[in-house]
């Protein structure tokens, strides 16, 4: 009982001293003037309120909830006091702009006022415009402020864009209402997004990338579907028929561009890791080498060929002296490889992965799926494949069609698979590319098509627009590939060259 009184009776004592240092400050200090009392007095009613015997009751997790909330007021006051003490942005009687058809005089002063919704709630500022005739107002506090042209600080915007391309848009508002107490419509955060995204291409291209140790330079190029909103018919129907979707998707080209170091393996480890037949090695061996500096990037209204002269570009950026070995991992699709050809000038690589589809579909003409004769038959194969006798396992291929003479769907499938496998060959010498410690599968742009798109716009029941699918793709990426931070920055640089033209100031 001594101890509770004894804490009792201190912590009244640091209250009563508290308030006594803020009343000493509020009377004497100059800095603190009549403006900020509010926030004085809000913040003596939370410290009355922690202090108060109904407080004293509750558990520590209503305290932290409670708290917060009330916190918030203290903030958003103290924030309005600030912008008051920066003034009305009152330069002088007129400012004067350079335009291409000669200078233009903002005489006209009035004064307005503007709502700005920050991470704390809403503020006022009142502030003065600068007009003229025909145009728009110029305030200069706007521009010493740095706002944006929306009613949401540049903070707010920034933590829902952050939420959003992670997220459902609804799960993000309500995410940072719960956070901020600041709530934004859903609608708003559809109208942030698309102006956010708009300075990609131009971060980009301005980005300088740090030198990594690795020594090859990786790209990698794929397609991913994206579910798409379904034009609006003249006639809805009540059943689909057959061969119809609800929604149709579109392809987005997916990119990446990493570098690595060289990694030397054997076919029999390849096929360790595709096939583990036995108990795993111990953790002596050296773990293979991770993807460095990688970029992962995607688009839907942009074209592969658009797409990979960006991947082009991206490899001259990280390697302008040409000094990597350049290399490309891509699909069997002819037309993306003949762009990737033609563009790039490296080394096409078909994906292993890919082969291993082409013969998983081959060995269930032969076996069942799921049994041990088909996995068999696939490691088999995929062995001499690994050894570079692409051209036996072609062969071998045409010759069980003929001596079984296949025919009907069987025959086609293994003709389509033994086409692929001939077609490829030059870009399936596996046994050099592992001796030469290079990659042999896009692992890196799988994992890409994953994270970039699948898991955050193939979630249940989503449909996209053009605009804002190309939104989500280019702002998750740019945090996916761990740019977010400095991509925001650079994007309120250009926002405000785009809001504010620069002026010279009238003398009186």
């Amino acid at each position: 009982m001594q101890r509770d009184g004894f804490r009792f009776s201190k912590q009244k004592h640091v209250t009563f001293v508290l308030r006594l240092y803020y009343r000493k400050r509020m009377a004497t200090a100059t800095c603190f003037p009549a403006d900020t009392r509010p926030a004085f007095v809000e913040f003596s009613l939370l410290e009355s309120w922690l202090a108060s015997s109904s407080a004293l009751q509750l558990p520590l997790h209503q305290i932290e909830s409670q708290q917060q909330a009330k916190g918030r007021e203290v903030q958003r006051l103290l924030l309005q006091a600030h912008l008051q003490h920066r003034g009305n942005g009152d330069l002088g009687p007129a400012l004067q702009l350079e335009q291409a058809d000669g200078a233009a005089l903002y005489s006209h002063r009035r004064l307005s006022t503007r709502s700005l919704t920050t991470v704390f709630g809403t503020v006022e500022l009142v502030r003065m415009g600068y007009s003229r005739p025909s145009a728009p107002s110029i305030f200069p506090l706007d521009k010493a402020l740095a706002l944006p042209a929306r009613s949401f600080s540049y903070e707010l915007q920034r933590r829902l864009v952050k939420a959003a391309v992670q997220n459902p848009f609804l799960e993000s508002v309500q995410t940072i209402a719960e956070l901020t107490g600041v709530s934004v419509s859903k609608r708003s955060l559809e109208e942030i997004l698309p102006d956010t995204a708009r300075d990609f291409d131009a971060f980009y291209q301005q980005r300088s990338v740090a030198t990594a140790a690795g020594s090859i330079l990786v790209a990698a190029v794929d397609g991913k579907g994206i579910p798409m909103v379904k034009p609006c018919l003249p006639q809805p129907r009540a059943r689909l028929t057959k061969g119809q979707k609800a929604n149709k998707k579109r392809m987005a080209t997916v990119a990446t561009v990493f570098t690595r170091a060289p990694w030397v393996r054997t076919p029999q480890q390849v096929i360790e890791s595709l096939f583990p037949t036995s108990r795993p090695a111990s953790g002596d061996a050296p773990p293979p080498p991770r993807p460095e500096n990688k970029r992962v990037w995607a688009s839907l209204l942009k074209g592969k060929t658009a797409v990979i002269e960006e991947v082009a570009e991206e490899m001259d950026r990280r390697d302008p002296s040409r000094s990597t070995t350049r290399l490309a991992l891509t699909d069997g699709e002819r037309a993306l490889q003949i762009r990737v050809d033609q563009k790039l000038k490296v080394t096409l690589i078909l994906d292993l992965m890919h082969v291993l589809e082409k013969l998983w579909k081959a060995a269930y003409v032969f076996h069942p799926e799921g049994s041990l004769e088909a996995d068999l038959w696939v490691l088999d194969r995929t062995l001499r494949i690994l050894f570079g006798d692409v051209g036996q396992v072609v062969k071998g291929i045409r010759q069980c069609i003929t001596k079984r003479s296949l025919s009907g769907p069987k025959r086609k499938t293994l003709n389509a698979v033994a086409n692929y496998l001939y077609r490829n060959r030059s870009r399936m010498r596996y046994n050099q590319y592992l001796a030469n410690g290079w990659p042999i599968a896009s692992g890196p742009v799988e994992g890409a098509c994953k994270n970039l798109i699948k898991d955050r716009m193939e979630r249940s029941g989503m449909r996209w627009t053009e605009q804002m699918a190309e939104a989500i793709v280019q702002l998750r990426a740019i945090y996916l590939s761990g740019d977010f931070d400095h991509y925001w920055q650079f994007h309120i640089d250009q926002d405000q060259r785009r809001l504010y033209p620069a002026w010279t100031v009238v003398p009186k």
